[in-house]
C-alpha cells in the first residue's frame, strides 16, 4: 500500500494541478450541497475490498463531491464566521501534511514547534500580556476554551476547601456556544448574565453579589468575550478584569473570532483590559487568515497550564528527560497527539509581514461599515444595530422568519451567496434578522449590493 508506482506519480500530478488551480483562484465556485442519497447515487461505492483506484477516487472528488461544498473563502460566503486563508498559508498546509511532523513534543518536532512558537510570540505580543505569557495552537476555539477552563479549575482546586466542590463560571448569554459545551466536558456549571449586549464590570459585580453564598463559594472563573460571534460585541474587558482581580477569579477572554482585530488600530482601544487576562482564546483560522483547523490558547502563567495538562506515562518519560529538552505543546492543552497546525500561519507571516495582516483585518472592518451605509440607503432594509468589528445585523422590513430561511436557501441554490439569518434579542423577545460577517478582503461593494438586491 505504501509502494510508489507510476500510476501514483501520474495521479499526484493531477492532484497538484488541482491544488495549484484552487490556491490561485480568488473567486472559486460557490458549491451547492446535495442530499446524501443523491451523492451516493452519483458516486456509488467508494470503499471496496479491492479499491477503486486513486485516479477514480480523485476524479469523483474533483468533479462531484467538492462541488457539493461551499468554499469558506468565497467572497460572498458571509455566514457564520467564514475564513480567508492566504494562498501562502494554504500552500504551506500542504507542506505541513507532507512533512509528517508530530507536534506534541520537542524531541520529535523541534523544527516545526520552533516555527509555531515564533508565530505564538507575535500572537501574544498583540494582546499586551506580561512577560512570560505564552500559549499553544489548538484545533479551534472550543479546545482552547476547554484547555483554559480546565487550567482555571485545577488551579482553583489546589485549595483544600475547593477539592470536592463542583465549580462554576460566569459568562453572558451572548457568549459563544462552546462555553456551555466545554463546561459540560469540564463538569462545571455556567451562570449566564442576562445580556446579549456588552457585558460590563458593573453587571458582573451585580450578578456575583446576587448569587447565593454557596454559589459564590464555588465560582472560580469569568469568561468575557472579545467579539461575540453573533454581533461582534466586545465586553467591558477592563471593568471585568477589575472585578475578577478583587474577587480572585480567573479571567478568561474568548476572542476566538474578534482576536484578529487586535491588529487594527481603528478598534484596538475597544480591547483595553485584555492584557490582564489569565487566558485568552484566539482562532487564527478565523480572522488571521490560516486554514482550518487552527485555534490558540494563551496563558499569563503557562506553568499553571502545564500543571493541569501534562500527561504521565512510562512511554512518555523520555520526552521529559533533559536530553529531550525543549517546549512540549502537549503539556499546555487537552490534546496529546497534535499536528503542527501553527506552521501555515508562521509561513504566511514570514512571507507577507505583519503590515499586510493589519491591512486585511482593517479591510474587514471597513467592509462592515460600508455595508451598514448601503443598508441605510435602502428603503426596504434597516440596521438592527451599528456594525461592530466585521459583523452587520440588519432586517428586511416586513419579513418573517420563513422569509429569511427561504431567501437563504434560494441564494445558496442559485450560487449567489451563502448568507444565513440569526436571532437578535429585542424587548419583545428574539427577532429573526439577517447577518453579514466579513473576513475575506476580496469581498467587494458589488458583492454586497448583489446580495442586498436579492432582498427586494
Amino acid at each position: 500500500m505504501h509502494n510508489i508506482d507510476i500510476d501514483l506519480v501520474d495521479m499526484t500530478l493531477d492532484v497538484m494541478k488541482y491544488a495549484i488551480n484552487r490556491i490561485t483562484k480568488t473567486v472559486p465556485d460557490l458549491g451547492v450541497p446535495k442530499k446524501a442519497e443523491e451523492l451516493k447515487r452519483i458516486v456509488g461505492e467508494t470503499i471496496t475490498e479491492k479499491g477503486i483506484g486513486g485516479e477514480k477516487a480523485f476524479e469523483l472528488f474533483r468533479d462531484v463531491l467538492v462541488k457539493a461544498t461551499v468554499p469558506i473563502d468565497h467572497p460572498r460566503h458571509l455566514a457564520f464566521v467564514p475564513a480567508a486563508p492566504t494562498r501562502a498559508a494554504v500552500m504551506f498546509d500542504l507542506v505541513t501534511s507532507a512533512s509528517s511532523i508530530h507536534g506534541a513534543y520537542w524531541m520529535e518536532g523541534a523544527g516545526g514547534i520552533f516555527c509555531e512558537n515564533e508565530a505564538m510570540k507575535w500572537l501574544v505580543s498583540l494582546t499586551g500580556m506580561p512577560e512570560g505569557a505564552f500559549g499553544v495552537f489548538t484545533s479551534g476555539g472550543t479546545a482552547a476554551n476547554l484547555s483554559a477552563i480546565v487550567t482555571a479549575r485545577e488551579t482553583w482546586r489546589k485549595a483544600p476547601e475547593n477539592q470536592r466542590k463542583r465549580g462554576m463560571v460566569i459568562t453572558s448569554i451572548g457568549a459563544h456556544s462552546s462555553i456551555k459545551a466545554m463546561a459540560k466536558v469540564a463538569d462545571v456549571d455556567v451562570h449566564l448574565v442576562d445580556t446579549e449586549d456588552r457585558l460590563s464590570g458593573a453587571q458582573l459585580k451585580a450578578c456575583i453579589d446576587g448569587l447565593p453564598e454557596e454559589d459564590r463559594a464555588r465560582l472560580f472563573a469569568v469568561v468575557a468575550t472579545g467579539g461575540t460571534t453573533n454581533a461582534g460585541i466586545i465586553d467591558d474587558l477592563e471593568g471585568i478584569s477589575e472585578v475578577c482581580e478583587r474577587q480572585s477569579l480567573w479571567f478568561h477572554v474568548d476572542a476566538a473570532y474578534g482576536g484578529g482585530a487586535l491588529l487594527a488600530d481603528s478598534v484596538r482601544h475597544l480591547f483595553q483590559g485584555i492584557e490582564k487576562a489569565d487566558s485568552i482564546t484566539i482562532d487564527p483560522h478565523k480572522w488571521l487568515f490560516s486554514p482550518y483547523d487552527c485555534g490558540a490558547v494563551l496563558y499569563k502563567d503557562p506553568q499553571l497550564a502545564k500543571e493541569a495538562h501534562s500527561q504521565e506515562g512510562s512511554y512518555l518519560e523520555i520526552f521529559k528527560d533533559e536530553g529531550a529538552h525543549g517546549f512540549n505543546p502537549a503539556d499546555y492543552q487537552i490534546q496529546l497527539t497534535r499536528r503542527v497546525r501553527g506552521l501555515p500561519l508562521w509561513f504566511s507571516l514570514a512571507m507577507h509581514g505583519t503590515d499586510k495582516y493589519k491591512w486585511a483585518v482593517e479591510e474587514g472592518i471597513s467592509l462592515a461599515n460600508k455595508a451598514g451605509d448601503m443598508i441605510e440607503r435602502e428603503d426596504h432594509l434597516e440596521l438592527v444595530r451599528d456594525p461592530s468589528l466585521s459583523c452587520v445585523l440588519f432586517r428586511r422590513k416586513g419579513w418573517a422568519p420563513d422569509d429569511y430561511r427561504d431567501w437563504t436557501y434560494k441564494n445558496h441554490r442559485e450560487g449567489v451567496a451563502l448568507v444565513t439569518p440569526t436571532k437578535w434579542r429585542t424587548a419583545d423577545g428574539f427577532e429573526t434578522v439577517a447577518r453579514f460577517c466579513f473576513i475575506n478582503p476580496h469581498t467587494t461593494k458589488n458583492d454586497i449590493q448583489l446580495i442586498l438586491d436579492t432582498m427586494k
